[in-house]
């Protein structure tokens, strides 16, 4: 028989972290999951760490491929009706899995949920600011401006990856700020106003610290969605004044560091976000 949940984590090169993330899993007091992690194509001590776990997880290795294949291909191998996510360098506390379970019977028109997080940054608890704060409900214009869901703190119905599609495997960063978004403009992202997550920052290896120019991808994200034909007339005026904020941006950064073919192409865009004109249609190669 299936199982309730599937747990997905995505690994690479994290044989220090990981077993304190795959710990988290195999401790939650719901039991009825199974637990996948993906290897992509690590280089160090990865598979010989999970090998201690033997027969408590299900493995899958991959060449490295980023982090968007590695959840989707552990995302194809799963069975249960729930799926959840967990990056290898956060854990869970133990009643995470229970917790949101227990909200989709008792909400079951619901598709997605997360749960609020515990900041850590290079060992010591963080306050998150106001900006970062987690609305519930309709989320879709409050994320625009920064990713406002976490792949650690989210359970998702397995019907909503039918509707709305993956991870997009081409971008390199900012993959989940992209499926949140085409998510939020059609369904409500629901909040469970209780810390069940801990998630870490501050290591060498994150992708946000070593990946330059994230708005470039947020960018390539807002395109994305205005192209797909699926906004709202107010949605999509939203869409076109972030867009035209962050390509600003984008650009005169470019042009402060003499890239300035790159710059002015982003200027552009931002100039005809703002006229609301022919549907974004010039294509920037990332």
């Amino acid at each position: 028989m299936s199982p309730a949940a599937s747990v997905i984590i995505p690994a690479f090169n994290r044989a220090g972290l990981l077993p304190r993330a795959v710990d988290s899993v195999l401790d939650q007091t719901f039991e009825d999951f199974e637990l996948i992690v993906v290897d992509d194509g690590s280089t160090d001590q990865t598979l010989e760490v999970l090998a201690a776990y033997q027969d408590r997880l299900v493995l899958l290795t991959q060449p490295h491929k980023g982090v968007s294949a590695a959840r989707n291909h552990g995302l194809s191998a799963s069975r249960g009706g729930l799926v959840a996510f967990l990056d290898s360098d956060d854990y869970w506390l133990p009643e995470k899995l229970a917790v949101q379970v227990d909200f989709f019977r008792r909400n079951p028109l619901a598709l997605i949920c997360q749960t609020e997080e515990i900041w850590c940054r290079r060992g010591r608890r963080v306050t998150p600011g106001k900006r970062h704060a987690k609305p519930s409900g309709d989320i879709f214009e409050r994320s625009l401006e920064l990713c406002l869901v976490s792949p650690s703190a989210v359970m998702i119905k397995r019907e909503l990856f039918d509707r709305v599609g993956v991870f997009d495997e081409t971008m390199p960063a900012c993959e989940d700020y992209d499926l949140w978004l085409r998510i939020a403009s059609r369904y409500p992202v629901y909040m469970i106003d209780q810390p069940l997550v801990v998630k870490t920052g501050g290591h060498e290896d994150q992708l946000s610290q070593i990946t330059p120019a994230l708005d470039k991808y947020r960018i390539q994200a807002l395109l994305k969605l205005l192209k797909s034909g699926t906004l709202k007339p107010a949605q999509e005026r939203a869409v076109r004044t972030e867009l035209a904020r962050k390509a600003t941006i984008y650009g005169h950064g470019c042009l402060k560091r003499g890239r300035e073919q790159e710059g002015q192409e982003y200027l552009e865009l931002a100039r005809r976000a703002e006229r609301g004109t022919d549907k974004d249609k010039v294509q920037f190669v990332i």
